[in-house]
């Protein structure tokens, strides 16, 4: 359950980022709202985050829910604010993804 609860906390960290973009682009009354959601996630994943590492290894459990905001921050930046792709950073997103799959798997 633990594992799952850092999953989702690294994935509310995704909709801090989605929002923090979405922040710089906008003006106004909707750049507010898009603040509220910003500090609405981070506090959420932090908040979430705190009570796993009750349980989990601190080392582990940090690595693992930055890793997956970075995974997700690239892609996020990929897909929906027209960031380039190249192998280079194909590929350096999938040697961290097998990074964190390795921390996990030894971590059990």
């Amino acid at each position: 359950m633990n594992w799952f609860l850092l999953i989702l906390s690294g994935c509310i960290e995704l909709v801090f980022t989605f929002c923090l973009g979405k922040v710089s682009k906008t003006i106004g009354f909707e750049k507010g709202l898009w603040c509220i959601g910003a500090v609405s996630a981070i506090t959420l994943s932090l908040f979430i985050v705190t009570k796993v590492l009750k349980t989990l290894p601190i080392g582990t459990a940090y690595a693992v829910w930055t890793g997956i905001g970075a995974v997700g921050t690239v892609l996020m930046g990929i897909l929906f604010f027209k960031e380039p792709v190249s192998f280079g950073r194909l590929f350096f997103i999938f040697t961290l993804i097998i990074s964190i799959i390795g921390l996990k798997v030894v971590s059990s």
